[in-house]
């Protein structure tokens, strides 16, 4: 059996030679009986069927690449979050005249592997972007629906986040939240629990507008009345909360999250992940390390166990979690602000200040004047203090 990381290495390969158009080489790693179950393809799900989709798309459009943001994987199935690009300049393509526009189509897959190849394809995203041609005056229109929706959607999700912030004798928990111009998927919460537990989950939905807000809605209220019923560890409770969120969210969405559960007078921490961006442990020392559990997003596929992890913190050690929103960022340049910059600042900070302040202020150093912000941003700092 394959290891995770050859099996990401494959997918990588799979849509790498997609990109080069070596179409000898993706029906190569694909098994005889491989299976699309992308609904975009229509319906065409064998091998041949998928190439020939392939074939037709490169007839139709130039410069066409697919860019992997982000993998994850569990057992034979690798989950790809990326971004197909190509330019619609050469024929009809499904229906549609060419319009010389770049299309920008982000997208989920999820790759089961067998035997070293790829047995099975799904697909979720954004589909054909700006290949249609509209009027005038129906953009008009969707604009001003579409900014009415966010001004909703924005209200749905901040009324999502906690009102308050849970007083902790030894404790302090500081939460920072900033949201981009179009509403994204971010929240937090704080759930206090029996015997002397506290539980904290950050988390990010995909996608943007209603969608996004609704999604967030309901994962909070989710989490919220698993995480208080009757002593469920995180895993259990994401594992829960997978299973009622799968059926209640649009295919093309999920959900990443991270719980955890801190023991106020030990300082353990029992934690678990859904695909969230991993929080870093800032010890008094001067090292940051990061807590590590793997699990597949929620909303995802039902059925799915997630791996819990357990640290503790004594005086002077803190915790960062965080959203992408942070680590996304990026300069004048194109730069990414990026995961070893931000390790690399907790592990560094001092006292001076807070450590959210600290960040943000790194942040807008980082990204210079002039900055659009491109995501919401989320930072919750939980930190012990010396005296306990």
């Amino acid at each position: 059996m394959s290891s995770a990381e050859e099996n990401k290495a494959l997918v990588r390969r799979f849509f790498d030679a997609q990109t080069k158009g070596d179409l000898a080489a993706v029906e190569d790693m694909m098994t005889l009986d491989f299976v699309n179950h992308d609904r975009g393809f229509g319906q065409e799900r064998s091998r041949e069927g998928y190439i020939r989709d392939l074939t037709e798309s490169r007839a139709a459009c130039s410069n066409i690449r697919y860019i992997i943001e982000d993998q994850a994987a569990d057992g034979d199935r690798v989950l790809s979050r990326f971004t197909a690009r190509g330019v619609h300049d050469r024929g009809e393509w499904r229906g549609f005249a060419p319009t010389g526009r770049e299309f920008v189509a982000p997208y989920i897959s999820i790759h089961r592997i067998a035997a070293g190849r790829i047995a099975e394809e799904w697909r979720e995203g954004g589909g054909l972007l700006e290949l249609t041609q509209q009027s005038l005056q129906r953009e008009r229109i969707e604009r001003e629906r579409i900014e009415q929706e966010l001004k909703v959607a924005r209200s749905i999700q901040q009324a999502s986040l906690p009102k308050e912030v849970p007083t902790l004798e030894g404790w302090q928990i500081s939460p920072f939240y900033k949201p981009a111009r179009e509403v994204g998927g971010d929240f937090y919460d704080f759930f206090e629990l029996a015997d002397g537990r506290v539980g904290l989950a950050v988390g990010d939905a995909t996608g943007k507008g209603m969608p996004a807000a609704l999604a967030v809605t309901a994962t909070c209220s989710m989490l919220r009345a698993v995480a208080q019923d009757s002593g469920y560890s995180p895993g259990e409770v994401l594992s829960r909360v997978n299973e009622t969120l799968v059926a209640r969210i649009p295919p093309n969405m999920f959900v990443t999250c991270f719980y955890a559960i801190l023991e106020l007078q030990s300082g353990r921490l029992n934690f678990a992940n859904a695909g969230h961006d991993l929080p870093y442990l800032r010890r008094r020392s001067g090292d940051a390390e990061e807590l590590r559990a793997r699990g597949m997003p929620l909303g995802l596929m039902p059925g799915m166990g997630y791996e819990e992890g357990e640290d503790s913190l004594d005086g002077g050690d803190g915790v960062l979690f965080y959203s992408d929103g942070l680590v996304e960022a990026h300069d004048p340049n194109g730069e990414m602000f990026g995961f070893p910059r931000l390790r690399a600042l907790v592990a560094g900070h001092g006292e001076a200040q807070s450590l959210e302040d600290f960040l943000v202020e790194e942040l807008y150093s980082f990204v210079g004047e002039g900055w659009e912000q491109e995501d919401d941003i989320t930072l919750v700092t939980l930190e012990r203090s010396e005296k306990h």
